[in-house]
């Protein structure tokens, strides 16, 4: 039994070609249309969210913030061994003076990446530690991100020059059945801290 051939008509293909091409054509421009509408709105909210970590995490509500500091390779690189990665990085300042630095760093955590805000002062020493955004369990992971029993606020004098590493179990207490959490956040606050004392 022989198949049929079938026959397709050139002018067809050339048609359907057309539509799909300004099928594709119209909604990239509507979605270029929606980017450029809600773009401003969205990044107003970010830096909104940013500057209220920022307050969270600094001795002096007086404080200011320069603009976005660069990240450098050398912050970058002592970050990494602790398993944070710096995304944004702002100086203090109190009364014109340069009072430390607000580091935003991820790690990761039990149900996705943890961001944070670490406050950090000229000598070294947390000054604050504020989630910024954060997947964890409600109820479980969200105890040590809601800053449950003061777990964000172990972290305030601590510096690496008079205390080490942090370390979950030895100078840093976990919320209990929260410890990959836990973790997360230490990984980040020592990120940070590392990533500040290369700054100078």
């Amino acid at each position: 039994m022989s198949k049929e051939k079938v026959v397709i008509d050139p002018k067809y293909v050339l048609v359907l070609t057309a539509k799909l091409a300004v099928t594709c054509i119209i909604v990239a421009g509507l979605l270029g249309l929606v980017n450029n509408v809600t773009a401003g709105p969205i990044a107003e909210i970010n830096k909104a969210k940013t500057e209220a970590a920022m307050l969270a995490v600094v001795e002096d509500a007086s404080s200011t913030f320069t603009d976005a500091l660069e990240i450098t390779a050398a912050m970058s690189d002592a970050a990494t061994p602790y398993g944070g990665t710096i995304t944004e990085a702002y100086g203090v300042q109190v009364g014109g003076a340069d009072a430390g630095y607000a580091i935003k760093v991820v790690a990761g955590g039990s149900q996705g990446d943890i961001e944070m805000m670490v406050g950090i002062d000229a000598d070294g020493a947390v000054t604050g530690v504020s989630v910024v955004t954060h997947s964890e369990t409600s109820g479980i992971g969200d105890k040590v991100t809601g800053n449950q029993d003061g777990v964000l606020d172990q972290f305030i004098g601590m510096s690496h020059d008079t205390d080490g590493d942090f370390v979950m179990g030895g100078n840093v207490d976990a919320i209990s059945g929260a410890t990959v959490s836990s973790k997360g956040v230490t990984k980040g606050v020592n990120a940070a801290v590392a990533a500040a004392a290369v700054m100078g």
